[in-house]
């Protein structure tokens, strides 16, 4: 029997949580999960109101973990993700899928994560602590409580790059996603759908650090699959996304802007 338990905070849900519990939120993934017989869990925790502000504050860009793909492109603060955030399904479901649940996106979804890993975001946890994006991925299937907000820290503009590449224009799942930024001569280069989490290309961005003229986006696309662990499934082979990298690695940092 599926049980249903809703409370007044973040914080009250977070303790409400438990090995066989889902929090959900805007319910892309949960409800998917119910409707597939999924038996891992047999209890839901929601909150009755979820924070979906988005704004600047003294650490940056602000954005609640219940801010939906539409919040973000209705935001003129998060102007940097619009990007990313109308390339996420169709209306319906930028309507309803969270900053917060894209975190937690299995491949080949997540492109919103790609993003922030790339923007050296922080995710804060509904107790306060605060981690970088790239700490949470690492211990995300270990977590336990639920996260309250993103931080992103301000960017020049021009200094952000994403591109998704999908098989079915504009809405199709990613066959990979790739997000590149700079910030003060430190660029990153982040891929998404190239291994288990989205992961930094950081032979790629050395390369990048020495310059952004044709000889160093050369040889960043030259090792730019190294480190990287694409798999086989049904949208493309690890052989295919290994040969196709570098080629949409170029046309971004080529056509997108300066990095």
């Amino acid at each position: 029997m599926l049980s249903v338990e809703t409370y007044q905070t973040i914080t009250e849900a977070a303790g409400a949580l438990g090995d066989r519990s889902q929090y959900i939120a805007g319910g892309t993934l949960v409800m998917r999960a119910v409707t597939y017989g999924d038996q891992s869990f047999d209890r839901i925790v929601r909150v009755r109101q979820t924070d979906r502000n988005i704004g600047n504050d003294a650490a940056g860009l602000r954005i609640g973990a219940g801010a939906t793909m539409s919040d973000i492109l209705a935001s003129g603060d998060a102007e940097v993700l619009h990007p990313v955030a109308r390339l996420v399904g169709g209306p319906a479901l930028r309507n309803m899928a969270t900053i917060g649940g894209n975190l937690f996106a299995p491949n080949p979804y997540g492109d919103i994560t790609v993003a922030l890993l790339a923007l050296d975001a922080q995710v804060v946890m509904a107790n306060g602590q605060s981690l970088p994006v790239e700490s949470f991925l690492s211990g995300r299937d270990q977590l336990r409580g639920l996260v309250a907000a993103v931080t992103v820290p301000r960017i020049e503009p021009g200094s952000f790059l994403f591109s998704k590449v999908s098989r079915v224009k504009p809405k199709g799942v990613s066959v990979m996603s790739i997000a590149v930024s700079s910030r003060r001569g430190d660029p990153r280069v982040v891929f998404g759908n190239m291994g288990p989490l989205p992961t930094r290309a950081r032979a790629a961005e050395r390369a990048l650090a020495q310059g952004s003229d044709a000889n160093a986006i050369a040889a960043a696309c030259a090792v730019c699959t190294e480190g990287l662990a694409p798999v086989d499934d049904a949208l493309a082979s690890s052989w295919y996304r290994r040969e196709v990298a570098p080629v949409h690695l170029r046309r971004l940092l080529q056509n997108g802007g300066r990095v």
